[in-house]
């Protein structure tokens, strides 16, 4: 299954020789668009008498639409193509972060300042006294992003090489976002005891630890020995990112729709990290009804082949997700592509709220559900109301590190999902317009001063 709307991430840059006559680019753009491309920017880089050399971006919805595009273009007799790139690849090529110095080393008063004799005196210090660590090192603005490549974005166990691009690109969003220096940590092991002790043995230079794309239920007692074991954050994104961000988009869609959260039914599609951690932190948040589906339909009471974490959540009701979905106020899709029906989101409440989050195909498409829902948010950027992590994590491991937390609480995940919210007023709320956008410079500020906050009043404050 592909999208049904061109994107970004397929999108292409072809460089072509135009012929300088009117009506010829005119030929290239119709041509385009009715092979269902959707055009970006067309740049010239070359004009001449005879002819235009243009650069000519264009989304497609999957490789396979892109190739489509591309024999349209090749098939006009008058266009020479030169040559063609995936903006996505090229993005990649040479990875994404690099490392830089703060202070230069242009002389030898420089160098021995930096490096010895001088850092010995630096390093004498911290051994007298090991709070300084924070203060004149890298630990305070440095984060671990951390994976053994077992579950990479929705395209399963790839292993830590090709798990590499989504950690660089986290690190690109810690900096943009918070300011904080990411490096990527790909592990070659998939054993709980040895990523633990790995972790261990590399946190002194650290502030926080972001686990990543560690699949469940391993990611679970990773955190959780991670967390007691060491005396800074250790955040599960792919659990606790999406449960924020959900919480805080479901705060402000119940307001269009005037519902109250402690009378709705909600309903999670997707039993992994995020299904599991979304479904604690709402019933914290005050949502009383909850009913979690995994691929075998609603995790029931009278199943046998539920693990502790799935048991936490069994309900009387047994039956598929389609039984699930009548009467629910609220469906929440974490899981696969295309598994929600146009009637199944028919047989909901009154003023239905979907968030179907699966990326990058969601359970079902939005245009499908055109005046039928209230609410609809989705995990992708091309449509409104995008369910995106990145309003969470860089505020909250900002926040927590700044305040050298002990550990991460319940507590935080709340007032973060608070602060996302209300960046929001009341004034400004419609159904396509429940959480900020990701490029809102407010949001990382906001998230950190909720955390910093919560974890005082939590007493995991150490600064």
């Amino acid at each position: 299954m592909v999208s049904l709307t061109p994107n970004p991430s397929y999108s292409l840059t072809i460089r072509m020789h135009v012929p300088n006559q009117t009506g010829m680019l005119a030929m290239v753009t119709q041509a385009i668009a009715e092979a269902g491309g959707s055009l970006g920017d067309i740049d010239v880089v070359e004009r001449c008498r005879n002819n235009v050399t243009r650069d000519v971006s264009v989304d497609a919805a999957s490789a396979e639409h892109a190739e489509e595009i591309m024999n349209a273009v090749y098939a006009l007799e008058q266009i020479e193509v030169i040559e063609v790139h995936d903006r996505t690849f090229k993005l990649h090529e040479g990875g994404k972060i690099r490392m830089e110095c703060k202070a230069p080393v242009l002389t030898q008063e420089d160098l021995a300042m930096a490096y010895t004799p001088g850092v010995g005196r630096v390093c004498n210090e911290i051994a007298r006294h090991p709070e300084r660590v924070y203060d004149l090192t890298i630990k305070s603005n440095t984060v671990a992003i951390v994976t053994d490549g077992s579950a990479v974005l929705g395209l399963g166990n790839l292993g830590p090489e090709a798990a590499l691009p989504v950690m660089e690109g986290k690190a690109m969003l810690f900096k943009e976002f918070a300011g904080l220096d990411g490096f990527p940590i790909c592990l070659d092991t998939q054993d709980t005891d040895e990523i633990v002790e790995t972790v261990k043995r590399i946190a002194p230079v650290f502030g926080g630890i972001n686990l990543e794309d560690i699949s469940a239920p391993r990611c679970f007692e990773i955190e959780a020995r991670l967390q007691q074991e060491l005396d800074i954050p250790i955040f599960h994104d792919d659990q606790h990112g999406t449960a924020i961000v959900s919480l805080a988009a479901l705060v402000n869609a119940l307001k269009v729709v005037g519902k109250t959260i402690g009378d709705i039914k909600l309903v999670i599609n997707g039993a992994g990290a995020a299904g599991l951690a979304m479904a604690r932190l709402f019933k914290k948040a005050g949502v009383n009804q909850i009913m979690v589906c995994d691929s075998k339909g609603i995790i029931s009471c009278d199943r046998t082949d539920l693990n502790s974490r799935k048991q936490e959540f069994a309900v009387d009701q047994g039956g598929t997700l389609a039984d699930a979905m009548v009467g629910t106020d609220v469906f929440m899709g974490v899981s696969a592509p295309g598994v929600v029906t146009v009637d199944m989101v028919k047989s909901m409440a009154p003023d239905p709220i979907v968030f179907a989050m699966a990326n990058p195909v969601p359970e079902i498409q939005p245009e499908l559900l055109d005046g039928i829902v209230a609410v609809m948010a989705t995990g992708r950027s091309d449509y409104a109301n995008q369910i995106n992590n990145v309003l969470a994590f860089p505020g909250l491991l900002r926040g927590a590190i700044d305040c050298r937390a002990e550990a991460i609480t319940t507590g935080m995940f709340l007032q973060a999902a608070h602060a996302i919210a209300t960046l929001i007023p009341d004034s400004e709320l419609r159904p396509d317009h429940i959480v900020p956008s990701v490029f809102d410079r407010r949001v990382a500020t906001a998230v950190a001063a909720a955390v910093q906050q919560a974890a005082r009043d939590a007493g995991v404050a150490r600064n």
